[in-house]
């Protein structure tokens, strides 16, 4: 039977935590509206570097999570996720997903002291961005010995910021096993393509490898360890993103409901729309319950991480997905235009659905780990 494991204390929020919020919402308002959002994606880079540069030296929210003896700041995860779901208010175009959650958690997450004590500093600092490949979908990407020393040969498609990014962590089958490996992405040995999303603010590439020269990171055989820890973390990150996306698309519908009139009367005074805002309000409440408790067995490194993370995506993304089809729905004509930012939250939330599987992915996962399979499976 499922019991809570997680220390009930670490579901509340520190001051510290509260804090943090204040200065990042204050700073997100000032740097990151729906213009700001709406250039980056027309951007070929993809991300604001000035934005980039100011969260990780004013704020330091690139090193949050990364240990000190790495110049990180050497707080937990549940620091980090405060500053997801921030980010995700405001659909923050810059890649903390594949550079802060996954790309720098595969790296502890594989305990290389050496790879970590190489990369973790440029990554807390916000001097290096990086990805991993392989890891959200299967990759054919195969590590050879070379004459001076590894070199990676194959395809790994639909690569989160691949196209930029200064580092990657691929895992690829080696002589010795499944192992993960690090690379600096060559242009002569690296092609790199990018992909047609539906969320441009979440890029994606095709990475090609052709002999790129690489190092091996842990272990051989840890890489399918390495990857499945990496996608709970990726799972937890992505379900504070959506409580951010979903709390923003409330209030910005309370916002206007209270204020557009229609019969003389607020649209929000209409028993139908109250219905359908209590509605919304019990998911994204629900949303964040979930999301909390998944971002404390991470930070605790509780057994149950896994179901929580599987949980807290199903509920966080079918949050999400609602209040982006009402933000969009109740603002009326308005919000079906390219001006109003609310088809940028529906854009996020679909692409978002599949990114660490779908939710009936989810809810076969958990049906397993809870032993609630049938003799059918």
């Amino acid at each position: 039977m499922f019991q809570l494991v997680a220390d009930p204390a670490m579901l509340a929020e520190t001051e510290e935590q509260r804090q943090l919020r204040a200065v990042l919402r204050d700073f997100l308002a000032e740097t990151c509206g729906p213009e700001e959002v709406r250039r980056q994606i027309d951007s070929p880079r993809g991300h604001d570097r000035v934005l980039w540069d100011r969260l990780a030296a004013e704020i330091g929210v690139h090193g949050l999570a990364v240990p000190e003896e790495y110049d990180g700041a050497g707080y937990t995860f549940a620091e980090l996720a405060v500053a997801l779901e921030e980010t995700g208010r405001v659909l923050c175009p810059a890649p903390l997903l594949s550079t802060v959650v996954l790309a720098g958690h595969a790296l502890l997450a594989a305990g290389d002291r050496q790879a970590c004590a190489r990369w973790l500093p440029g990554i807390a600092a916000g001097a290096l961005t990086a990805t991993v490949a392989g890891f959200l979908q299967p990759a054919d990407v195969t590590a050879e010995r070379g004459p001076d020393g590894w070199v990676l040969r194959g395809e790994t498609d639909f690569v989160p910021d691949g196209e930029d990014a200064g580092l990657l962590l691929v895992a690829a089958r080696a002589p010795d096993g499944e192992r993960l490996f690090a690379c600096e992405p060559d242009g002569a040995t690296c092609d790199r393509i990018a992909r047609k999303v539906l969320d441009p603010t979440r890029r994606q590439a095709c990475v090609r490898l052709r002999g790129q020269s690489a190092e091996p990171v842990g272990e051989p055989g840890q890489a399918a360890e390495i990857v499945d820890a990496v996608l709970d973390v990726g799972r937890v990150a992505l379900a504070a993103e959506h409580v951010g996306g979903s709390a923003h698309a409330l209030d910005e519908l309370l916002a206007h409901l209270s204020q557009r009139t229609q019969f003389g009367r607020a649209i929000g005074s209409f028993q139908a729309v109250k219905h359908r805002l209590a509605d919304l309000l019990v998911e994204v409440e629900g949303a964040r319950s979930a999301a909390a408790y998944a971002t404390a067995c991470l930070a605790g490194a509780a057994p149950e991480l896994p179901v929580a993370a599987s949980a807290a995506a199903v509920a966080c993304t079918g949050a999400y997905r609602l209040a982006a089809t009402e933000y969009v729905q109740l603002h009326g004509g308005i919000g079906f235009t390219w001006e109003h930012p609310a088809h940028l939250y529906v854009r996020r939330a679909r692409a978002d659905e599949a990114l660490f599987g779908t939710g009936d992915d989810h809810r076969r996962r958990l049906a397993g780990l809870l032993g609630l399979t049938g003799r059918t499976g």
